[in-house]
């Protein structure tokens, strides 16, 4: 074996064992742990019905939000898009048929980069930006911040800007692995009552979020799922306590 094909199968290897760690060691207790050190973040609420928050980031796209509607509309399923408001422009009707259609829409600021990585005045003023764009279609109480990492200053001006944060804890990892296979069998395996799935829209990853929603969604039902917007995810989290 030459060395050039060692490293090759060395790194694969490697990829694999990474992957391995991220679906056996995650989410539950990674995600048990943050809801105790950051309480006001949400990631899944505990209740014994069977119903999931589908939550979908990175929109909206001319091509490939259309597509996953329409399967959340054949599956009477709503989500929740965190929307990155500097792609609206030419897409506003597509933010309207959202609302129409019963789905929920949030900020996910103006551009897809991570949150974590702005000072807080530009943060802060990115969040006002994004909420000025989306308060043309309704009211938005809902923040993701991009790439999912957030700090104590970035969650005190969300709260004082009326927003609440929320992450999830159910990840399929479907920016990294770009694999429809993969999303539709992890979800499914490691979903459970109260639980809030994160899945992507834009470009490829839009693609793969409607083939894999086209499986994902009916079996949910056949397991007797109802799947809704973070807020009426909470509100019946609020019936069951």
């Amino acid at each position: 074996m030459s060395l050039r094909v060692a490293i090759i199968l060395g790194s694969v290897v490697l990829f694999l064992l990474l992957i391995g760690v991220l679906v056996f060691l995650e989410p539950e207790w990674v995600v048990a742990r943050l809801k105790k050190r950051s309480p006001s973040v949400l990631y899944s609420i505990d209740t014994e019905e069977f119903v999931v928050a589908l939550t979908i980031d990175d929109g909206p796209d001319p091509s490939k939000t259309p597509k996953i509607l329409d399967v959340l509309k054949r599956y009477d399923a709503h989500a929740t898009f965190f929307l990155i408001t500097s792609r609206i422009p030419g897409n506003e009707e597509l933010i309207k048929r959202m609302v129409t259609e019963e789905h929920e829409i949030a900020n996910h600021l103006l551009y897809d980069e991570p949150s974590i990585r702005l000072g807080l005045v530009e943060f802060e003023r990115q969040l006002l930006q994004a909420d000025e764009v989306l308060s043309e279609y309704g009211e938005t109480r809902w923040f993701r911040p991009g790439s999912g990492w957030y700090d104590n200053g970035m969650l005190e001006i969300i709260e004082e800007h009326g927003y609440h944060c929320a992450l999830g804890s159910v990840y399929p990892f479907d920016p990294q692995l770009g694999s429809s296979w993969f999303i539709k069998r992890y979800i499914l395996w490691k979903v459970n009552p109260g639980a809030v799935i994160v899945l992507h829209d834009y470009g490829d990853r839009g693609g793969r979020t409607a083939e894999a929603l086209e499986t994902i969604l009916p079996e949910l039902q056949k397991r007797g799922y109802r799947v809704v917007t973070l807020s009426e995810l909470v509100a019946e989290g609020m019936n069951d306590g």
